[in-house]
This record gives C-alpha cells, structure tokens and sequence, in this order.
C-alpha cells in the first residue's frame, strides 16, 4: 500500500479506517456520476432526460449519505483528536493547509448535525403509512440528501487531513522500546570448577 492513498500505511484505529473507505467510496460515487452526467448531457451541460437525470443526482446523494453514515457518529472525535495531535506536532512537521481544512470539516459536520435532526423531526412528522418506498417519505428523504450532498462531499475532498495529521503524530511517537535482553547469570563456583575437570 502507498502511503499516499486514504487508508494506506499503519492506520490502526477504527474510526480512521472507516473514513478512509468512505472517502474511497464517495470517490467512486463521484466519479461514476461524472461519467454518467458526461454520458447524458449536452455539449452546453443540459440533460437530454431531466427528470432521469435527477433521478440519478438522487443516487449519488443517497449513496453518498449512506457511505458517510458509518463516519458520522465518530466524525467529531476525530476532528478533536487531530487538534489535539497537531498542538503535539513540532511546527516544521504541519502542512499549513491542515487547520483551514479542519475548519473545513467541521463547518461541514455542523451542516450534516443539523440535517440530520431536521430529517428525523420530519420523518416523524409524516403520516403513519410513509415508509420507504412512499413517495412522501421518499421525496423527504432525497430532499434531505440533495442538502446534505456538498457538505458530504466536503468531507470526501477533505477528509484525508485527518488521516495526514494521524500519520505525522505517528511519526513523531517513538517506537515502543524492544525486550532488554539480560545476560544469563554466571555459572556457580561449584559447577564452574567441575566442567573444567
């Protein structure tokens, strides 16, 4: 693995790995709606089929919030945990983009916060037959997404600064110190003398 990639190298903790796979994710999320906005619009960027074409920009939404779903709960622990690594960093070993990007992430995270608690406010404010598949829980839950979608993939372009600063406080650490060997302890007189008979 290239150390360059999200994920790769000696990224132990669970929170970061799911971050790395959402950033991933999304990545690939991204770039098949490139392909396919590429595929069905016209040479000025327009549709060829609107109402298609925005069924499909609700696909990437919806399976970009999915990806994102695993990140959310630990999201805010690591933003913290990467603060509190980069005060422990010397100066020379900090990217000087690191604490915009922070900000970044956590005006994002903020957004998805509130999104989230409006989403569930009106789920539960629907009628009682919405479900999954009903148009009127459908529609609320893609308006949800198409909201939520930037500030999403904010964290898909960003991200990757918190697996940074991880790498360079893990730098910093020195290694955990080897066993000390002891030399064996010397043979008794006694037996000293019989081995040399």
């Amino acid at each position: 693995m290239n150390a360059d990639h999200p994920g790769d190298g000696a990224v132990h903790d669970p929170a970061l790995q799911q971050l790395a796979v959402f950033i991933r994710e999304s990545n690939q999320i991204l770039a098949d709606w490139d392909t396919y906005s590429d595929q069905h619009t016209d040479l000025d960027g327009w549709p060829h089929d609107g109402h298609a074409y925005g069924l499909r920009a609700q696909r990437r939404d919806a399976d970009t919030w999915r990806a994102f779903a695993r990140v959310r709960s630990g999201a805010k622990n690591m933003l913290a945990t990467a603060e509190t690594q980069m005060r422990r960093l010397p100066a020379t070993a900090i990217q000087p983009r690191w604490t915009y990007q922070l900000g970044r992430l956590h005006s994002a995270l903020d957004q998805i916060v509130v999104l989230r608690a409006d989403w569930l406010i009106t789920r539960d404010g629907l009628s009682p037959s919405a479900g999954p598949g009903n148009a009127e829980y459908d529609d609320a839950r893609a308006k949800r997404n198409g909201e939520a979608w930037s500030y999403l993939d904010e964290w898909a372009s960003a991200g990757e600064v918190l697996l940074e600063i991880h790498r360079a406080a893990e730098r910093q650490t020195p290694p955990a110190p080897g066993p000390v060997s002891t030399p064996a302890p010397p043979a008794p007189a006694g037996h000293a003398a019989a081995a040399k008979r």
